[in-house]
């Protein structure tokens, strides 16, 4: 199953995911972030996190690796251009290795709607 989502930034498309890993009972997703603006990376980040008054978890300028707390105007959309809500979105990641989203606490029946793979996964795991 690969469906792939927009994630936008104060309105701003910064790139796709396809929310590959998941929490099932936890209601968690998250996934690679494939850019789609050139700039994006620890800068973009904690330049934006900075001017925005965003909580930052953890900074290690050295490795460049930063990890955000929720980011409000983080959005996800799915292809039908609906939003995928929970109760937080965050980035976490560094330049060398690349960035993950994660959207916390979506909620059931949703969840299971969306991410029906992810939950098949999840209860196999007990078979």
């Amino acid at each position: 199953m690969n469906k792939k989502y927009k994630i936008l930034l104060n309105g701003q498309e910064i790139g796709t995911t396809q929310l590959e890993k998941a929490d099932a009972p936890m209601g968690v997703v998250s996934g690679q972030i494939k850019s789609t603006i050139q700039n994006f990376g620890y800068k973009f980040i904690k330049d934006f996190c900075r001017s925005n008054q965003i909580e930052i978890a953890d900074d290690y300028p050295e490795d460049k690796l930063i990890s955000t707390m929720t980011i409000d105007s983080l959005i996800i959309k799915n292809e039908s251009d609906t939003v995928i809500k929970g109760i937080g979105n965050q980035i976490s990641g560094m330049d060398s290795e690349g960035f993950e989203i994660t959207i916390l606490g979506i909620s059931y029946p949703f969840y299971e709607e969306e991410f029906p793979h992810h939950v098949k996964a999840y209860n196999e795991m007990f078979k």
